[in-house]
């Protein structure tokens, strides 16, 4: 049973603009690029593809401790890659490993970066990409080699949960800790699906040192979420009952599936408290309230990817309207301004620091 939360006051907080360091990133590598690109040319001759990625592979002690640096001052639990062998386009793929309260960070990273000339060639990333290449190399994790041809992945398709389930196998798993079991189990699936459709889609993750039933190879787990996700192609609504912190009937309706990725730069969670005139003996509104609220919703689904609608909660006489928003965007002004012209009472707007979306655990199935 879920209760209502929201309803009370929360104190105003609006998030960082995109940090100082971010900046300072790009101004410096503006002046380094030329020398990583001379270090990488230099040990590419001698650059071993089949031992797996490794960061900055091929730079130079010096650069790796710089650009560590670099991006460690932009937040301490980043990490960054350099791709692009083989006469690929050379790429820095700056990335949080999956943590959703980073994902805005990175993203913010990315839209500051060069473009066109200014990139001098190099594309850049705030996620890591699939590459099926890889899945067809040898990783080396501490002392032990990994043959990648030989893992296999039990996949259960959960529908009610949009979710694939994984069971991640390969015959060395006998013989490694358990810490380079599950690093090998999460590179393959960054590298056959990318790191955020892995956020989206990807549910539990098990390890096993027997080949699962039906097991397939890595490549086909794209096929496998495809089938997960296209029911999910246009937005769906779950809806629930339950009572409010009063004891009286609430409703509830959630955004289903809503990720995170898909709003990368939705980092605020904003509660918009609509109270309305005319209820039924429950306290849960009616016409013509029932149509203004549905008027007023209508307004918060076109704020394109500056917010996104995510739960709405209805009970004792008001509605809380739960979104995501981008605080560098506008959109908190004119959430203030939609929200005071209701006309059925005072309409309150409250704002709170949200970027792993943790508000929302409660709504998830």
């Amino acid at each position: 049973m879920h209760r209502l939360m929201g309803i009370f006051r929360r104190p105003r907080e609006s998030s960082a603009a995109t940090p100082p360091a971010i900046s300072e990133f790009w101004e410096w590598w503006a002046q380094a690029r030329p020398t990583i690109e001379a270090s990488l040319a230099a040990a590419g001759a001698d650059a071993d593809d089949a031992a797996g990625p490794a960061p900055g592979e091929g730079l130079s002690a010096d650069a790796i401790e710089e650009l560590s640096r670099r991006v460690h001052r932009i937040h301490a639990d980043l990490q960054w890659e350099i791709g692009g062998a083989d006469d690929r386009t050379p790429s820095l793929t700056v990335t949080g490993g999956g943590d959703p309260e980073l994902r805005g960070l990175t993203e913010r990273w990315f839209r500051a970066a060069p473009s066109g000339a200014a990139a001098g060639g190099w594309t850049f990333h705030p996620a890591r990409r699939p590459d099926l290449e890889m899945l067809s190399q040898d990783l080396v994790l501490g002392d032990h080699e990994f043959d990648l041809e030989y893992v296999r992945l039990g996949m259960r398709a959960d529908a009610d949960r949009a979710r694939v389930h994984i069971t991640a196998y390969h015959p060395d798993f006998l013989f490694v800790s358990e810490e380079q079991q599950v690093a090998v189990a999460l590179h393959v699936l960054d590298w056959a699906l990318g790191e955020d459709d892995v956020a989206r889609w990807v549910g539990e993750v098990s390890i096993a040192t027997e080949a699962p039933i039906d097991a397939l190879a890595p490549a086909m787990l794209s096929a496998v979420v495809e089938q997960i996700a296209e029911p999910f192609s246009e937005p769906a609504w779950l809806t629930g009952e339950g009572r409010t912190p009063r004891g009286h009937p609430a409703r509830l309706g959630a955004r289903f599936p809503l990720h995170r990725q898909d709003y990368p730069l939705c980092d605020l969670h904003v509660a918009i408290t609509v109270p309305y005139a005319n209820a039924n003996p429950d306290r849960l509104p009616v016409e013509p309230s029932a149509g203004a609220l549905r008027a007023f919703e209508k307004k918060l689904t076109k704020l394109g990817d500056r917010a996104v609608l995510a739960v709405r909660e209805t009970g004792d006489g008001l509605r809380v309207f739960h979104l995501y928003a981008d605080p560098d965007s506008g959109v908190i002004a004119e959430l203030d301004q939609l929200a005071a012209g209701w006309g059925e009472g005072k309409a309150k707007v409250a704002s709170t620091a949200d970027p792993g979306w943790k508000a929302l655990a409660p709504y998830q199935p």
